[in-house]
């Protein structure tokens, strides 16, 4: 059959008079206002139309008297482009029409690859047209305004090993990412899956907005989060985008009598960033930024909103990754200690060491009225650290930073302490915690070192009542405490995640 068949080819091509074309034209995703005007002028000059039955009523006002139209049924792809090649190489100019854009899951991949199996000279032609990923953008908002990938559930022609694979990259590596052929009747289970594998890399409030039948008269549009999307209110008709690391969804006034706003999903270019530098300053817009690439990089993506704002700030201060480990916050104690300064009960942060104290912003003590205090340089340190009375049978006098803790804890039983460098001031105050003489407001717990450094840490975590952050193991210092501090006095811009006020 297959040798009748070229031998069939080959005296059409040398008897035809004229060879035609074939024009492979992509008619959008449904509206007759999405048609180019390329297009439309190539269906009105078509000698015959090739394509599923369902997309000729797109375009069967713009097709001239007399031109044939041949519907070769669905799943026949193969089969309409040796019908479009046939009749073109009768020397008729032939238009293959697919939905959205030919070259997208469309027939213009085909015709390429048929005209080389057939060794064939024909001249081939391909219209654009708009995707219905893009059609669904549109009618999103601003979905689509940084790099994006565009992955086809359907394994009918891909493994789904395969498949999975891009899906991880796709998340892995931040794409906003577009959705083809989500689901049908056979395949139920797959957009659960990418759903899956999406909330491993990114958080649970990265928006997700999906678009059924975009451009028709059945047209519905959906605006939600990574987490709330629910895969079986999608079918084959849909068309799914997902946001980036920095997308968000943005309520909009709604010109309707009732006013209630619509959402938006964005995902910003970088140009109101770029203006950013005259609005926030230099510093601080590279802040943000360079929280946003921490974000994304982050290993998991769901924390609570206080924790991550912690961490951001410790990663960002250390360029250290273990931090999601090592990080330790009792729940909500970032924000619980921000309503303390917000409602005037904490008016005090005191540190361990002067480097701790530098490294709080002086901007943000000033806005919120706190005061940050470190005993070391005291004249009464000195004095205290020879008395017997603060040697408690120890035979050893105090250190000057165990000496500055209990002053402090005369003068501030209810302050913050910080600590970024000495373990036996953590440890004294957990003494004086004991004692009922300090009741502090929360501790930063982040000494550094190789002696008594894991051991002051653990003697902090038995106070429940206590807002705790605790950098665990060795690792700390003064740098950590003093960050891990303004991201308390600045947890109000967590939510924006637009860090460096106060800069």
């Amino acid at each position: 059959m297959l040798v009748a068949n070229l031998v069939f080819y080959s005296l059409i091509r040398t008897f035809a008079v004229d060879m035609g074309k074939i024009i492979v034209a992509g008619i959008g995703p449904g509206s007759k206002e999405d048609i180019t005007p390329a297009v439309l002028e190539a269906v009105r000059e078509a000698d015959v139309i090739v394509g599923y039955k369902y997309y000729f009523q797109f375009i069967e006002a713009y097709v001239k008297e007399g031109c044939e139209c041949i519907d070769t049924g669905m799943k026949k792809e193969r089969e309409r482009a040796e019908q479009a090649f046939l009749l073109a190489e009768q020397g008729k100019t032939v238009v293959v029409i697919s939905s959205g854009d030919a070259g997208l899951y469309g027939m213009a991949p085909l015709i390429y690859e048929m005209r080389e199996e057939r060794s064939s000279d024909m001249e081939i032609q391909t219209l654009p047209g708009i995707s219905a990923f893009q059609k669904a953008a549109s009618l999103l908002g601003a979905p689509i305004g940084h790099d994006i990938c565009i992955i086809s559930l359907s394994d009918l022609m891909t493994p789904w090993e395969l498949i999975e694979r891009r899906i991880k990259a796709a998340a892995e590596g931040d794409f906003v990412t577009a959705v083809y052929n989500p689901k049908s009747h056979g395949r139920y289970w797959q957009l659960y899956r990418l759903q899956e594998l999406f909330l491993k890399y990114r958080s649970e409030d990265t928006p997700v907005g999906y678009v059924r039948q975009a451009g028709r008269e059945e047209q519905t549009v959906k605006i939600t989060t990574l987490a709330d999307f629910d895969p079986d209110d999608v079918d084959m008709f849909t068309v799914i985008l997902i946001g980036n690391s920095q997308s968000y969804i943005s309520l909009t006034p709604d010109p309707s009598p009732k006013g209630e706003g619509r959402k938006m999903f964005i995902t910003p270019r970088g140009y109101y960033r770029q203006e950013a530098p005259s609005l926030e300053g230099v510093g601080r817009s590279i802040m943000i930024e360079s929280f946003r690439t921490i974000a994304g990089e982050l290993h998991k993506k769901d924390y609570p909103l206080d924790h991550k704002w912690a961490l951001l700030h410790a990663i960002h201060t250390t360029a250290d990754f273990d931090m999601e480990n090592i990080l330790y916050t009792d729940p909500k104690a970032v924000e619980t200690l921000y309503n303390k300064v917000e409602d005037g009960s904490l008016k005090t942060i005191v540190t361990d060491v002067t480097m701790v104290t530098s490294g709080i912003r002086k901007g943000a003590l000033q806005r919120l009225g706190i005061e940050a205090k470190c005993y070391l340089s005291d004249p009464r340190v000195a004095e205290l650290t020879r008395l017997p009375s603060f040697r408690e049978g120890l035979g050893e006098g105090l250190t000057r930073t165990q000496a500055g803790i209990r002053l402090a804890v005369e003068e501030h039983p209810d302050a913050l302490f910080a600590f970024g460098n000495a373990p036996t001031a953590l440890m004294e105050l957990c003494n004086l915690i004991r004692k009922g003489k300090a009741h502090p407001a929360g501790i930063i717990a982040a000494p550094v070192g190789f002696v008594h450094v894991r051991e002051s840490k653990h003697m902090v975590k038995p106070f429940k009542d206590i807002p705790k952050i605790i950098v665990e193991g060795r690792k700390g210092g003064s740098n950590l405490a003093a960050t891990l501090c303004n991201a308390i006095l600045t947890f109000d811009d967590a939510e924006q995640l637009k860090p460096g006020r106060d800069l």
